[in-house]
Parts: C-alpha cells; structure tokens; sequence
C-alpha cells in the first residue's frame, strides 16, 4: 500500500483537525478534542471541502473524545453526499452513533488502515 504522508505535527489544543491528506485516492481528516456546536466549523469546512474532490472520505476519530449533535449532523450530511468512514471511533464517537442509531448506516472500521483497505460500496442514496 502507498501512502502519502500526513501532517502529524501536534497542532494546538484548541484545533479540531489534526491533519488532513491524501492516501490511495481517499482524502482523511484527522479529528482530535471535544467537538461541539462551538468547535465544529473548522471540521465542517475540512468535510466539505473533502467531499467536493474525493469519493471516499475517511475520518479518522480516534482523539475525538465528546461530540455532540453537530458532530452528528456534519456526519449524516458528509455521508449522504460521498462514501464517508470513519477510521478508529472511540467511546465517545460510537455512543453518539448507536445513541443515534445511526450505527448501522454510517460505516465504522476499527483502524485507519481498515477504513482505507474497505471496497466500495454504493453511494448513499
């Protein structure tokens, strides 16, 4: 597998997104911290930006430690307009999702490199 190096220089500590980049075609956004309505909008604009140049995008999750409903809609938006997986979600990330019930239609891999390993699927309708 090829990869192509993310920034993983540590960013402040009031910055969401970690690092963002490329990796065998899918664009990944490192998320990190409490992401609210007061936070969210820098990973909204990483998002958006991702989803309008890559047909998979990865969000890797794994420093997200509370999330709110923000978070919750930015996904449910990011996923309905490309094949959106988010890589490593930890505890705070995956209650949200079953609390939600949004498990079982926003796909979740254990480690960045699952996500980026998957197949295609079909694009949500």
């Amino acid at each position: 597998m090829v990869r192509e190096p993310l920034d993983n220089s540590t960013p402040p500590a009031s910055t969401v997104v970690a690092a963002e980049g490329e990796i065998n075609g899918c664009w990944v956004v490192r998320a990190r911290g409490e992401i609210d309505s007061d936070s969210v909008d820098p990973l909204f604009i990483a998002l958006w930006q991702a989803v309008a140049g890559y047909d998979v995008v990865v969000l890797e999750a794994s420093a997200i430690t509370f999330a709110d409903s923000s978070f919750l809609s930015l996904l449910i938006e990011t996923h309905q307009r490309t094949q959106l997986r988010i890589a490593a979600p930890g505890t705070a990330v995956t209650r949200l999702l079953r609390t939600a019930g949004v498990d079982r239609v926003i796909r979740t891999y254990p480690t960045l490199d699952a996500a980026l390993d998957a197949p295609p699927s079909a694009r949500p309708a």
